[in-house]
């Protein structure tokens, strides 16, 4: 058993260890899915904070999730019980890496688009506008003559 304090000095040392029951099959699947392996995520299990006595404050049904490659945490408390916990984190650390890929999709076809407008071709409209607008300017500073020395 390692110990570790991913924090600082006013959170509690976190215990990870080897995972002590087999994670669900949907969500092996959902990360194999994905391109991520089960084995890139750090889990620990730490003491509780906030309301519910003693059984928060003593028994460490706290369930904190870390993706490595990424660094997207997750930390779940919601439940009393350390497995209902354990599966509502991996869910949302799931979620929260598809969400990651999403965006990063979107974000890869949202570069190409624009690529695609800033060097596409413009129609005659918009051509003849922009000439239009040049000559304009033009014959507006050729009224204005060169500056002279003082």
């Amino acid at each position: 058993m390692a110990r570790f304090d991913p924090g600082g000095a006013d959170r509690f040392p976190l215990e990870v260890k080897e995972r002590p029951v087999a994670l669900p099959i949907q969500i092996e699947k959902r990360f194999a899915a994905l391109g991520w392996s089960v084995a890139d995520v750090e889990e620990a299990f730490v003491r509780g904070t906030g309301p519910g006595g003693q059984k928060i404050n003593k028994t460490s049904s706290t369930v904190w999730l870390r993706h490595r490659p990424t660094g997207i945490e997750v930390r779940c408390q919601r439940e009393r019980s350390q497995a209902a916990n354990r599966e509502l984190a991996w869910l949302t650390l799931g979620d929260r890496l598809e969400e990651r890929a999403r965006g990063l999709a979107r974000a890869s076809v949202e570069a190409a688009e624009a690529e695609r407008r800033r060097t596409r071709q413009k129609s005659r409209g918009q051509k003849r506008r922009m000439v239009e607008g040049k000559r304009r300017d033009a014959q507006r500073k050729s009224g204005r003559g060169r500056v002279s020395d003082w």
